[in-house]
């Protein structure tokens, strides 16, 4: 399993978690592994040559950072939260395929 992988299935997990009432510096800790999550994604997406999903996980690093907090409220969080995780799953079944999958045509 790639780091890619792991990282959005770990992310995922987080951000579910999140609809439990739970003490806020979990809350904190959520914050800075997706900032440090999405900063890696954003990366691997860059490297990949793949400019839309890039500027998605930088937005999404953005707005999971918890430097300067967007307030929400917590029924919004939660939506983003469901929305986001949803959204990092179906990009593992939904990604791109390996070259060796493809048939050339001539």
């Amino acid at each position: 399993m790639h780091l890619t992988h792991i990282t959005k299935i770990t992310l995922s997990i987080l951000f579910l978690i999140c609809l439990f009432q739970l003490p806020y510096g979990y809350y904190e800790f959520v914050r800075f592994v997706a900032l440090v999550g999405f900063a890696y994604l954003a990366y691997d997406a860059y490297r990949g040559g793949n400019q839309r999903v890039t500027f998605i996980y930088v937005a999404l690093a953005i707005l999971f950072q918890p430097l300067i907090k967007i307030a929400l409220g917590r029924t919004l969080w939660n939506i983003v939260d469901v929305i986001v995780a949803i959204g990092l799953l179906a990009s593992l079944f939904l990604g791109t395929k390996d070259n060796n999958d493809t048939i050339s045509t001539q």
